[in-house]
């Protein structure tokens, strides 16, 4: 009997698993960036938090946190994050995949 089928389910579910902690570590990583001001970031990195904040806002206080990591699991699954960045770059990093229409 052929366990491919359990093998799928379990690999989505994985998936989801891993964007729910990119995004939760995409808004640490923000929080944290964004608490080392005067200081800055590379340019990619700010328009990557910069999307993020059109979404979430910066934690300022106690909040309840479900939705704003629902928004950033978001982020993360749609693969909007990897296009901000590459926005604000001279040259793309990734040119192969960019030709056969992976970031696009």
């Amino acid at each position: 009997m052929s366990m491919a089928a359990h093998a799928a389910r379990r690999l989505s579910d994985m998936a989801d698993n891993l964007a729910t902690i990119l995004g939760i570590e995409l808004l640490v990583a923000a929080q944290g960036i964004g608490l080392r001001a005067p200081h800055t970031t590379s340019p990619a990195l700010a328009a990557v938090i910069a999307a993020l904040r059109e979404q979430v806002p910066a934690l300022g206080g106690d909040r309840y946190m479900a939705d704003d990591i629902a928004k950033a699991t978001a982020l993360v699954a749609a693969g909007t994050l990897p296009l901000a960045a590459f926005s604000v770059l001279e040259n793309n990093p990734f040119p192969i995949l960019a030709e056969k229409g992976h970031l696009s």
